[in-house]
């Protein structure tokens, strides 16, 4: 097939103008769509694709992606389909993606024009799986019609399924795409992620994860256990996290490392907050019926004290959790304050954000500690 080669920095990819026909046999759709009565079923993803697995397990919880609003979506493309005569229907580009090497050659006397060979497998769609969806159900009841159409693509080659988990992070990391949440998930992957971040990711990761942490399986994240005792949002507690390791950074000249010995450097000092945490406030840690010490107004509240903490008593580590035990031990004096009748009304803050910084400088200054402005 004809195709332009083109080059931005070390990147090279190809455009292409697919015949509607050809590009729907060549592409899988790893979610279901419908339109009215008809169907395209989702494709069967490999164990080793994990990408694929990635985007479809969004696609089925993320409610950007819900079966009701799919179907709106494609209906509302299709019918677009319908009625643009003299306005081009796909004007936009559709990203694929195929790990295959493609062999590339130029027609003469062009060097960037020539001829791409196709894989031998379908191309995972990295964007626009919504308008060939839709594309699908116009073929099936005007083919005469959507045979006309050409589809614009960007087609990537011969690279990792890394490289196309950071295509679709840097394509869908707008707000009205995909919950911020679910992104996180991929930071590890993703190259251009500044440190502070990727290091934020990875920590909450751990504290997902690890059978020493107080919030294991109590993060609601992608792809966790059962949504029942879920105490924070993944991205809630990332957002404080990064918070403070960017912070962190930035008094320590700007030298953080990009590592996993460096977020567990972050996560042990959370671990081990956390943990003192619990044994000071035993009575109310978990009682989420009964108090507001677990649920994430509060947690956010504790992380900014941990990092403060961090800040003015980090050493020795080796006795940084029974050293914490006892400087939070004032803390008892809340438990009536933190019990969820009447809550609200005590820390009555105009939203979240400001009901978080009320209580985080109320638990900061009982401890003798100055309050970040």
């Amino acid at each position: 097939m004809l195709a332009t080669q083109l080059r931005q920095k070390d990147a090279l990819f190809y455009f292409v103008a697919y015949p509607a026909e050809d590009l729907l046999q060549k592409v899988r759709f790893i979610s279901r769509y419908y339109d009215r009565r008809e169907r395209i079923e989702a494709e069967r993803i490999p164990a080793t694709d994990e990408i694929a697995a990635f985007i479809a397990s969004i696609e089925r919880k993320d409610t950007a992606f819900q079966r009701e609003l799919s179907q709106k979506k494609v209906r509302a493309i299709k019918n677009f389909y319908e009625t643009a005569v003299q306005q081009p229907p796909i004007p936009g580009t559709v990203l694929l993606f195929t790990s295959e090497r493609l062999t590339f050659t130029p027609v003469a006397p062009f060097e960037t024009v020539g001829d791409l060979q196709e894989p031998l497998d379908k191309y995972l769609i990295i964007d626009g799986q919504h308008r060939l969806a839709a594309l699908e159900f116009y073929m099936r009841e005007r083919p005469e019609e959507a045979r006309t159409i050409s589809v614009p693509c960007i087609i990537f080659d011969g690279r990792s399924e890394d490289f196309a988990a950071e295509m679709f992070v840097i394509i869908n990391s707008t707000p009205t795409r995909i919950n911020k949440s679910h992104l996180i998930d991929l930071y590890e992957k993703v190259t251009f992620v500044e440190p502070a971040a990727w290091v934020a990711a990875q920590v909450a990761r751990l504290l997902y994860e690890e059978p020493d942490s107080p919030l294991r399986y109590r993060i609601n994240r992608l792809g966790g256990r059962s949504r029942k005792d879920k105490w924070i949002m993944q991205s809630e507690l990332y957002a404080e996290l990064h918070r403070w390791i960017e912070r962190s950074s930035r008094e320590q000249g700007g030298a953080l490392r990009k590592s996993s010995q460096t977020a567990r450097h972050y996560y042990s000092i959370v671990r081990d907050f956390l943990s003192a945490v619990q044994a000071v406030m035993h009575e109310a840690w978990g009682q989420n019926d009964r108090y507001m010490l677990t649920r994430s107004v509060v947690l956010r509240a504790l992380l900014r004290v941990c990092a403060d903490l961090a800040t003015i008593d980090p050493n020795p580590p080796e006795s940084r959790a029974e050293r914490w035990v006892r400087r939070l031990v004032p803390w008892t004096s809340l438990l009536r304050e933190f019990r969820s009748e009447g809550f609200s009304e005590r820390f009555a803050g105009r939203g979240q954000t400001e009901r978080v910084e009320m209580i985080y400088r109320r638990l900061a200054s009982l401890i003798g500690i100055t309050p970040h402005t």
